[in-house]
């Protein structure tokens, strides 16, 4: 099976390295940061958004760190940036295949590789430039080794995954602990040595991810804080305040000070700014086509597999497996499920291993049991509803590839008979409805895979699949409303001329913002596209997905509007003349240009490759820099433009602490009405270098 291993592994780099360019800079947001640390090493090391040190992203910055070596390497471009995350998605297949291969089979691996690849919202996430990717390998990585740990006792699997634990900590803080209690409780019970040392390695394996996790935690809490860069996200300048704040129990309660926004409630289904919550919550009409397609079947092929091993011996390998991985997959989706705060579709990148292990080992164990009635027909029930809900899915979309359905239905359904009758059929036409059971299974995710990597993606908030395939209920109304949970969200979509129109910032790619030229067309379902680096957004609807879907957006012409989503979610479309400008004597400053938003000035560095000061960080709702340090930056001749517009200042609810949402906006009184106004088309800066008075 080693060559098909092999196929696997090169047939998951290929697709997801396919047009990967078209995506330019995908969330300026974490590029500008990777940017800045290919720059300073200090940069490097906090995560700062600015080569120059004012403030960090709102995460720890181990996923930043991969590619900032690579742009350090092979200069800034999109491949620099993307490929380290491809490279995690390939990482992630070839573990998930390890780990089922050891105590299952080849033919498990394989399967769950596959399914895991050709998850739609892992085929986002893994050319994508967002924590999630090293996130969701990591997960990977810490349940094969609890699996290694459960084969003997050793000591020394149980460490390193928490020392795996430790560094997703570093990637995305506390969304990492969220399997932990199935899988602490799992060794406590199952482990084959005493309970005396089970709990001391349960102890030993805290213990490594306190150091692998917390080491950096303690050198950012120590260091002077007027030598480091602000904490992102925080609204006191402490990493630990993000951690168990903004990144932490505000995800769930949806208290989160300095947000755009809380959630809706928790309880029996709310609906609020980030979706509705509740029991059904993977399935509705925002999340549902991102991971969905085989949940209803991991969750059959569980149960099942728990019922085939419910008379093995405590210490029974196949059994833990399925505890392993079921148990990371039910305690994750819980939490997906009810979490009030932020949440964004491509979260769900977390249950694409656990989804594909479970389906892949119970598959081939109900496989090898088929004689039994039971099995064959629990097989086939699986089948079934992955071909029903796969024809949910699909007719969610039904202007893409609007014959599919019928054929997954068909087909699944024509395998799924062929399963109840497997005992009497010949060994080649049982592997022949097994074959199209797979196939039916796959089809669908497959279809949206490939539209995922046909179309380019940018922006904070970005969705799989083919226009429409996530809508946003409640607010936005259910399948009417909102592409991506936000208005403006981020798909590169071709628009009516087949030139790709850019959800982010319009001309990123090919010289909007710096970006690197894309062009080419593509050749998978959905749609050919163009790079553009000319094109230019303008007020939004859906399927274009422009900034400036919200009041106060962006206006497609190099400036953002004051306080709204726009500027907040997307970037800026930087012009020639513009970058021009801000690029004129830049060495001579500390920052090229200052602007209230992560997103606005991370558009204007990417252009320029000055630094540039983001007020307010990504909200623009965090106290730095205070008017105050930021008149003294001035005085002191450190930066040169303050770029109007962009964040979102306070203007929208989950305002920030006392005086926090009036920070960016006392900043940006004071320059209109003291610094010489600059227009560059529409584009409006204010030179902190010539007062007016």
């Amino acid at each position: 099976m080693r060559p098909a291993f092999a196929g696997l592994l090169v047939a998951t780099a290929v697709l997801y390295l396919y047009g990967l360019s078209a995506s330019g800079y995908a969330n300026s947001f974490y590029s500008a940061a990777v940017q800045a640390g290919s720059q300073s090493w200090k940069a490097f090391f906090f995560g700062s958004l600015d080569s120059a040190n004012a403030i960090t992203v709102d995460k720890p910055p181990a996923s930043l760190w991969p590619m900032a070596l690579s742009v350090r390497i092979f200069g800034l471009s999109s491949w620099a940036i993307l490929v380290p995350e491809v490279l995690m998605g390939v990482a992630t297949v070839g573990v998930l295949y390890a780990a089922l291969r050891r105590r299952f089979s080849p033919a498990a691996g394989l399967i769950a590789g596959a399914v895991c690849a050709l998850t739609p919202v892992a085929a986002l996430m893994f050319r994508f430039n967002n924590p999630d990717a090293m996130l969701a390998l990591l997960m990977t990585v810490t349940v094969y080794c609890v699996i290694r740990a459960l084969e003997d006792g050793r000591t020394k699997w149980l460490v390193w995954a928490g020392v795996a634990v430790g560094f997703a900590f570093l990637a995305k803080t506390l969304q990492a602990f969220l399997i932990l209690p199935p899988l602490a409780v799992l060794y406590a019970v199952c482990a084959p040595v005493s309970v005396r040392k089970r709990f001391a390695q349960i102890g030993l394996s805290a213990g490594a991810m306190l150091v692998a996790g917390g080491w950096w935690v303690a050198i950012v809490e120590l260091w002077p804080a007027s030598s480091r860069p602000y904490i992102g996200g925080s609204q006191n300048n402490s990493f630990l305040e993000l951690t168990f704040g903004y990144n932490g129990l505000g995800r769930i309660n949806g208290d989160e000070t300095g947000s755009v926004g809380g959630g809706g409630g928790g309880g029996g289904g709310g609906t609020g700014m980030w979706g509705e919550t509740g029991w059904n919550r993977m399935f509705n009409s925002e999340i549902g086509g991102q991971i969905s397609w085989l949940l209803p079947a991991a969750l059959i092929l569980l149960v099942a597999g728990l019922v085939l091993t419910r008379k093995a011996g405590r210490t029974d390998l196949t059994r833990g497996s399925f505890l392993a991985w079921g148990g990371s997959l039910l305690m994750t989706m819980a939490v997906f499920s009810y979490m009030a705060g932020i949440f964004h579709q491509y979260y769900t990148v977390a249950l694409a291993p656990y989804i594909a292990a479970v389906v892949g080992m119970g598959a081939t164990v109900l496989w090898e049991e088929r004689g039994k009635v039971w099995a064959s027909l629990t097989l086939a029930g699986a089948v079934t509803a992955s071909a029903a809900w796969g024809y949910v899915l699909l007719n969610r979309t039904p202007d893409y590839l609007p014959w599919l359905k019928w054929l997954v239905l068909a087909g699944g359904l024509t395998g799924a008979l062929g399963l109840v009758f497997v005992t009497r059929l010949g060994r080649h036409l049982a592997l022949a409805a097994a074959g199209l059971c797979f196939v039916a299974a796959l089809a669908g995710p497959t279809a949206y895979t490939l539209s995922t990597v046909n179309t380019g993606h940018s922006g904070s908030i970005v969705t799989a699949g083919p226009s429409g395939a996530s809508t946003m209920g409640g607010r936005g109304g259910p399948g009417g409303g909102m592409r991506g949970g936000f208005p403006g969200g981020g798909r590169n979509q071709p628009n009516g001329n087949g030139t790709q129109q850019n959800g982010q910032q319009g001309g990123q790619q090919g010289g909007g913002t710096g970006g690197p030229p894309t062009g080419g067309t593509g050749g998978f379902p959905g749609g050919s596209q163009q790079g553009n680096g000319n094109t230019q957004g303008k007020g939004g609807t859906q399927g274009q997905n422009r900034q400036g879907g919200m009041p106060g957006g962006g206006t497609g012409d190099g400036r953002m509007g004051a306080g709204g989503a726009g500027g907040l979610l997307n970037g800026a479309n930087v012009g020639s003349a513009a970058r021009t400008l801000l690029s004129k004597n830049a060495d001579d400053y500390t920052w090229a240009a200052a602007a209230i938003g992560s997103q606005n000035s991370a558009s204007y560095q990417l252009a320029t490759g000055k630094p540039v000061m983001a007020i307010g960080g990504f909200n623009g709702t965090d106290p730095s820099p205070t008017l105050a340090q930021f008149k003294k930056y001035v005085a002191d001749g450190r930066i040169h433009y303050f770029i109007s517009g962009g964040g979102m200042g306070g203007g929208m609810g989950g305002g920030g602490a006392s005086g926090t949402a009036s920070a960016s906006s006392r900043i940006s009184s004071w320059v209109t009405a003291n610094f010489k106004k600059v227009t560059v088309g529409s584009a409006t800066f204010y030179d902190l270098t010539r007062p007016t008075s």
